[in-house]
């Protein structure tokens, strides 16, 4: 077995926490040891959830959280007896909707971006991982550093902390050291980096198509400031990173474009010896198609292990894809030497996150609701969230706005787009506008629309960053119902505003409305903070940190 050395970064284990790791690993059966190296998605009630993850005993799991805080706590409370040794119980803490159901609400990472704040962001970050570790969560996989330098890329939109690298890695290393401060363990992505290919890892292997000089100025400067910052995870994901490759073999040909979660080259030559990383690498989700398309299961899912990532994330069929990796041991594809490998930083991350000791606190429903949605934290997170939106342009001095000059408002939106909700969610901010003395037409398909009716349009739309959805742009004609409503402009007969709850670049497809608002996340107080800001009551005080024009001084005007 290769050499791991506990007891530096980022484990930093003690003796006894080294001497645990060991004995744990070699107390395991051969069947329990490759089940460590499975982290689960887990979406069902806590009783049958319970049951699935006995009967598998796998490393970690990823819960989907009901809204029951009372039944969650209760499964957190029971999932050690499920499983040889305490589980990992991660998530994807990324801010805005991608929150805990039941937790205090708080910007998603553009719109932390748009604060430019590290003091901030360490405080939503730490509201973030102290709420987490009440509901038994130990593990997030974030921060994202990916770089929005393809704007169209509906995969980082606001997932990232925008497009300049300094201000990504000021705001990443907060969010790291104020997670694994409280106890939560952050995990970076995308290795080898995201942000330069506008496609989805959901539906297609993508390319990080830099240059060795370019990666070295961009994802090599945030990569190692991660690592040099003791984060304790990376997740390899569905990229290819060429220029890497192709410099050790000219003639790569397709090796080339082999995704990092199967390449040997890229998560062991890169990650492993030259960015010098300890610690524990993660998969992402092997259901994606962009892990999927390079071949087939039975041999990718040994392949992921072979080439370095410790963790398998999610799978459809967990007990065959455990199959397939005793099969791989069998016939000497997979060595026991490098599932031993995988299992000791599993175990060695275990220990360093303290789930080894007997004296570890269990999740307690008093506990949670003490420390879930305190009033300070809320209080807290709103000031933060004030701060985001970002005046674009108001070309026509429109704001602020008022009941006395805009009455009448006649509403466009796309309500807010989730990608596991299968109907968009309706928004709060018409009916805001209402309590402020507006009345208010929400248009519907097949409406006439006279524009003497009316003293302002508003296009309101709130699409954060999807899944599958492979891009995002303002899709005229699902906004007005038809091809002819599709083709209507109203903004030279009527004041017209659009705000954006969420992707940052619809002037790509709008340049000439002639006011813009980007504020990043959807949350019930975001919509608040941008009706403040829209009414005067409060200043746009975010900064930009992408370009919302798209490269293009078209939309300026």
């Amino acid at each position: 077995m290769a050499n791991i050395d506990l007891a530096a970064a980022p484990f930093h284990l003690d003796a006894a926490s080294i001497a645990w790791v060991h004995e744990t690993r070699e107390a395991l059966s051969p069947r329990d040891r490759l089940a460590q190296l499975f982290v689960l998605l887990s979406r069902e009630a806590p009783e049958a959830a319970l049951a699935s993850l006995a009967s598998f005993r796998p490393g970690g799991v990823t819960r989907i959280y009901s809204s029951d805080l009372a039944a969650e706590i209760g499964l957190m409370r029971q999932l050690d007896s499920a499983a040889s040794v305490p589980l990992l119980v991660s998530a994807d803490l990324e801010g805005s909707r991608m929150s805990l159901p039941f937790g205090t609400e708080v910007p998603n990472p553009l719109g932390l971006a748009a604060v430019d704040d590290v003091e901030a962001t360490t405080a939503i970050s730490t509201i973030m991982a102290e709420e987490a570790r009440a509901v038994g969560l130990n593990w997030s996989f974030t921060p994202v550093i990916d770089i929005n330098s393809a704007w169209q890329s509906a995969i980082v939109g606001t997932r990232s902390y925008g497009s300049d690298v300094e201000r990504i890695k000021r705001h990443a290393l907060a969010q790291i050291a104020a997670f694994q401060q409280a106890g939560v363990a952050a995990t970076v992505k995308h290795w080898p980096g995201e942000g330069y290919d506008d496609r989805d890892q959901h539906l297609v292997t993508t390319i990080n198509p830099l240059t060795l000089a370019e990666w070295e100025q961009t994802f090599g400067p945030l990569y190692r400031a991660a690592i040099e910052a003791g984060v304790m995870s990376v997740m390899s994901a569905h990229i290819a990173f060429p220029a890497f490759v192709r410099e050790l073999d000219p003639e790569a040909g397709a090796e080339a474009f082999r995704p990092a979660t199967l390449s040997p080259v890229l998560n062991q030559n890169l990650l492993r010896e030259k960015l010098g990383f300890n610690g524990l690498i993660v998969s992402d989700a092997t259901p994606m198609a962009g892990f999927g398309d390079w071949g087939k299961r039975e041999d990718i899912i040994p392949q992921c292990i072979i080439a370095g990532c410790d963790v398998i994330l999610f799978s459809d069929d967990a007990s065959a894809d455990l199959m397939y990796l005793v099969k791989a041991v069998a016939d000497g594809r997979l060595s026991q030497e490098r599932v031993d490998e995988a299992v000791t930083r599993i175990l060695g991350l275990k220990a360093a996150l303290g789930l080894h000791r007997p004296e570890r606190a269990e999740p307690s429903l008093d506990q949670a609701k003490a420390i879930i949605g305190r009033p300070e934290s809320r209080e807290k997170a709103r000031a933060v969230t004030a701060r985001v939106p970002t005046l674009v342009k108001d070309v026509q001095n429109l704001l602020p706005l008022s009941p006395a000059r805009h009455r009448r408002i006649l509403i466009f939106s796309t309500g807010a787009v989730q990608p596991f909700a299968p109907m968009p969610l309706p928004l709060s901010l018409p009916d805001l506008l209402r309590e402020e003395g507006f009345e208010v037409t929400e248009y519907a398909p097949g409406m006439a629309v006279d524009v003497r009716d009316f003293d302002l349009v508003l296009y309101l739309l709130a699409e954060e960053t999807l899944l599958t959805r492979q891009r995002i742009f303002l899709n005229w004609r699902e906004l007005t119902g038809s091809v002819f409503g599709a083709m209507k402009r109203y903004w030279h007969d009527v004041p017209t505003l659009m705000v954006s709850l969420g992707f940052p670049y619809y002037l790509h497809d709008a340049p000439r409305v002639p006011t813009y608002v980007n504020a990043y996340g959807s949350n019930e107080d975001m919509q608040v903070a941008v009706l403040e800001a829209l009414m005067g009551r409060a200043p746009f005080a975010g900064t930009s940190p992408v370009d919302p024009f798209c490269g293009s001084e078209q939309g300026r005007y």
